[in-house]
């Protein structure tokens, strides 16, 4: 008798173990995301309406809208569906942002859409968001980005001519190591470093903007009219236009993170979207009405850099300021997206998704630098074969496919799930609309222009499966014998450690 009261207790003892154990593992992730929201946001945590539309707006605008312009022209070629497609990006984003603030207050875990695609259908599509987000959309995003500094900085040594790829390719990859190497050495310098290029980048965004509304006041309105002659519109050119254009809106899908940091969020979180997407669809439109105020389609397409030709015709003889701040600009989209994708590696490290040491943390320096550096060597391998039209494609059609499954698990929730709290409830039909726009972003290019970009996309994404199977499934004890020394010696050649031993 008393023996079995021993082991009862004993039993007692280890499940209340294993359920601390779990519990903490989870705050951890929470305040991951937390340190990724400060470094991004140094505000005061407790933030109110209007600083919750100031962090959309600084999240979203970055390199795209320096970069997508010319590509959205090039797939509808008319001025007036060109700024459609702008508008219809923005509503798309809103409608999208309000359907991830549903799962973000309903699920209260950090992952992005991990957790949702767990909820909803299991361990299996989880697993896989988690595989394409490591190793295919954030790398190929902070390539892109890379990629577009490096247009605008050989832009002003080039006038009158493109740019040498190789030029270009060398000078994204210096801006890799830079911010990879920034990052791993301090988080308080990248943060230093992410204020000031932050204010860069509303600087030139205002100037742009202001220039235009200048200009059409002056009367500067011939490119115009009939805005939508010779436009080329099908369904295949409308998806690729959709695919450039929300590349200027990514960021609309991690709105439902700063939850925590908000006064009332169940109030101001929709509000936020609501106001500050809008906002920044205004900023898209009147940045691109500003561009065919001085250069007409043709002229636009033929630019290599378009804000740069934009400042050469306007803001003569100091037109420097436009490439400098761009350069700025997207120096910081590239430095905030280091940031929050090195954490998502050091999670999956983790989480035993990833090499193990990919969670360890610098012993000097007290920040996850195995991660980053990896997200950096990967981002430097997609430049060498890519050029930025092909990988935004190859960015949009990866990421489309999960944004679409993610909100198609909000209305399987709906009937699956009904005991779920959902503190923000919206209608219905938004996430319809935004599932059926996904799916046909999805199949539009791949029927009516199929490129080897999405095949080799869906590969990619596919063969995730087959490591789910060996390594996480059924957990082989041979990946650990060959993983073992790999880490020993990459801890001693990086000087890190478990983060645990940080922490004791």
């Amino acid at each position: 008798m008393g023996e079995e009261s021993l082991k009862k207790r004993k039993g007692e003892h280890k499940g209340r173990e294993d359920r601390q154990s779990i519990q903490s593992h989870e705050p951890q992730t929470m305040n991951l995301q937390k340190q990724a929201n400060l470094f991004l946001f140094p505000f005061d945590p407790r933030v109110g309406l209007v600083s919750g539309i100031c962090m959309i707006v600084g999240t979203i605008i970055g390199s795209g809208i320096f970069v997508s312009p010319k590509s959205v022209l090039a797939n509808v070629e008319a001025v007036g569906p060109c700024l459609t497609i702008w508008a219809a990006c923005g509503v798309l984003a809103t409608l999208g942002a309000l359907c991830f603030a549903e799962l973000g207050t309903m699920i209260t875990k950090s992952g992005g859409e991990y957790p949702y695609l767990m909820e909803a259908f299991g361990p299996i599509p989880a697993f896989l968001f988690s595989w394409t987000s490591l190793l295919v959309t954030k790398p190929s995003s902070f390539a892109i980005i890379c990629l577009s500094f490096a247009e605008y900085a050989s832009a002003p040594f080039y006038p009158g001519c493109d740019p040498p790829q190789v030029v270009i390719k060398c000078l994204a990859a210096a801006a890799i190591v830079v911010i990879t190497i920034v990052n791993s050495l301090s988080v308080k310098l990248g943060s230093y470093l992410q204020n000031f290029l932050t204010a860069a980048k509303m600087i030139i965004v205002t100037i742009i903007i202001v220039s235009g509304i200048v200009l059409l006041a002056k009367g500067k309105t011939e490119n115009f009219k009939d805005s939508f002659k010779d436009s080329k519109i099908s369904v295949s050119s409308i998806s690729l236009a959709f695919y450039n254009g929300l590349w200027a809106y990514d960021g609309w899908n991690q709105l439902n993170y700063i939850t925590e940091e908000l006064k009332n969020p169940y109030r101001n979180l929709p509000l936020s979207i609501i106001i500050g997407i809008p906002l920044v669809t205004v900023c898209y439109v009147l940045i691109n009405i500003s561009y065919f105020t001085v250069m007409t389609s043709t002229e636009l397409l033929q630019s290599q850099a378009v804000a740069v030709t934009f400042g050469d015709r306007v803001l003569y003889p100091a037109s420097w300021i436009v490439p400098l701040f761009v350069v700025f600009s997207t120096l910081g989209s590239a430095n905030g997206t280091c940031f929050t994708a090195g954490r998502l590696v050091y999670v999956a490290g983790r989480e035993g998704h990833m090499l193990k040491v990919l969670s360890y943390i610098s012993v000097k320096h007290l920040t996850p630098a195995p991660a980053i550096i990896f997200y950096g060597a990967i981002a430097i391998i997609y430049i060498i074969p890519g050029d930025i039209d092909t990988l935004i494609n190859y960015f949009s059609f990866a990421v489309w496919i999960f944004y679409g499954l993610t909100v198609l698990g909000l209305i399987v929730m709906r009937f699956t799930r009904k005991e779920l709290r959902r503190p923000i409830r919206i209608p219905i039909i938004i996430p319809v609309i935004v599932t059926l726009v996904s799916i046909l972003l999805v199949l539009a290019p791949i029927i009516s222009a199929p490129e080897l970009a999405y095949l080799y996309c869906i590969l990619f994404i596919l063969s995730g499966l087959i490591v789910y199977v060996l390594f996480v499934h059924f957990k082989f004890n041979w990946p650990q014998k060959i993983s073992k020394p790999i880490t020993m010696h990459l801890q001693m050649l990086l000087e890190v450690v478990p983060e645990e031993e940080v922490t004791q």
